[in-house]
């Protein structure tokens, strides 16, 4: 069974579903859920104007756990919130090496061809380089 989950999470209702099968899957296993957030820096950007403008992520961060208190009421599960920057999958699987999780929980949303051309695909990112389980949730 799985100690630690880390859950991709950016405030959509896709993520927002896969964080409560996180937190469903964690209070069977006894396991801690990480909750990733990911600040993507476009290809370009000055880092430290990127800091200055978001408060180095304070305001996200608060509302992060905000959100994800709500999704876990009374605590009943150990949560973790971080908000990482960078390539969405490359922070969540350098976070997984960092942190020592164990399985993967993220939200996949169906988008056209041209769009995840345009965009990529987090999850489909992580499913192929992931070195530990993934469940897709959808």
């Amino acid at each position: 069974m799985p100690k630690h989950i880390l859950v991709g999470y950016d405030s959509s209702e896709t993520a927002r579903r896969a964080c409560l099968f996180a937190l469903e899957l964690a209070a069977c296993a006894g396991a801690r859920v990480h909750v990733v957030s990911v600040l993507q820096i476009e290809n370009g950007a000055d880092t430290s104007a990127l800091m200055m403008t978001d408060n180095g992520g304070e305001e996200r961060l608060a509302a992060l756990r905000a959100e994800v208190a709500a999704l876990n009421p009374g605590g009943r599960v150990a949560v973790e919130v971080d908000l990482v920057h960078g390539s969405p999958g490359d922070a969540l699987l350098s976070y997984v090496a960092q942190h020592g999780v164990d399985h993967i929980v993220i939200g996949h949303t169906e988008r056209g061809a041209l769009a995840r051309w345009l965009v990529g695909s987090t999850a489909t990112d992580v499913l192929a380089k992931a070195h530990v389980p993934v469940t897709v949730v959808r």
